[in-house]
């Protein structure tokens, strides 16, 4: 195998501030307010939600606790995980404000996220995402070998799989997320939703720079793979299924294998709306073809 080329250097990841210096505070009242209803609701569920969420007293502990219960192994330990995840939310306030933009974003964008708990408890791309910024944390820290192993949990754990040097945007949506892959050099803005199957991935044996860059409030459809570096410009949109090799212009839509431009390459059709936000997976449809049932 190659070494590693050496050259590359990654900043410590920086994230736009919350919206409101109160998001946080408010989402992790929520949260203990869901959780109380649904221990009374269901009393099977109350010692599960007293341990993983009403027994702490803020959002990073409650989520370090979650992942390190949920990414351990007989020789990764959870109390390890746990002084690992919580030491670097505690660190990098950025880092939780992702986390609570993550969570608004399941929330307002998927119609069967119920609650921020429910998020917060059984969306494992949810959960992928914050292990995920803690590895690159690690990674740019220089402690590569622990980024990958964590990498590696999260893969076997949750069937997702970011290298750790690839850099993420705030206000993410792994929608269901198994089977998503992104490679070491991609970049995904804010504000993006990425549905299962979806793969950020190279063009074969080559170094450096070699993945795809997404731009802020990009839709990308399952099972769509986009190869090499490429960029997809501002809230584009990615057709489920599309295999995509060149740029695509921002505001625009890319479908097919491979991929087309809706309205075609001179003019294609542009939309207003950002795909997402609003989630929009069908509306070219009309200007694509005339398929009908």
């Amino acid at each position: 195998m190659p070494a590693e080329p050496q050259q590359n250097h990654y900043p410590v990841p920086t994230y736009p501030p919350p919206e409101s210096e109160d998001d946080e505070s408010w989402v992790w009242s929520q949260i203990k307010a869901e959780a109380r209803r649904d221990a009374e609701s269901e009393p099977a569920l109350a010692s599960y939600l007293y341990a993983t969420v009403l027994s702490h007293p803020s959002l990073a502990r409650s989520l370090s606790f979650h992942l390190a219960n949920k990414l351990c192994s007989s020789t990764l330990l959870s109390t390890l995980l746990y002084d690992l995840f919580l030491g670097s939310l505690s660190a990098h306030p950025s880092v939780r404000a992702a986390a609570v933009a993550d969570l608004l974003a399941a929330r307002h964008r998927d119609p069967a996220c119920s609650s921020f708990s429910h998020c917060l408890l059984n969306y494992k791309g949810f959960l992928a995402v914050q292990a995920h910024r803690v590895a690159h944390l690690l990674w740019v820290q220089q402690r590569r070998p622990l980024a990958l192993a964590l990498q590696s949990r999260v893969a076997d754990v949750f069937a997702v799989d970011i290298h750790p040097a690839a850099r993420l945007g705030r206000g993410l949506l792994l929608d269901h997320a198994t089977g998503v892959v992104i490679g070491e050099t991609a970049v995904v803005g804010n504000n993006v939703s990425i549905l299962h199957h979806v793969t950020l991935g190279g063009t074969g044996k080559a170094v450096g720079d070699r993945h795809p860059k997404i731009g802020d409030g990009v839709l990308i459809g399952a099972g769509a793979t986009i190869l090499g570096n490429v960029r997809i410009g501002e809230g584009a949109k990615i057709g489920a299924g599309s295999v995509v090799l060149i740029d695509v212009p921002p505001r625009t839509t890319a479908v097919g294998n491979p991929a087309r431009l809706v309205g075609g390459k001179e003019k294609p059709s542009r939309h207003e709306d950002v795909p997402g936000e609003s989630m929009d997976h069908t509306s070219f449809i009309s200007e694509w073809s005339d398929y009908i049932i």
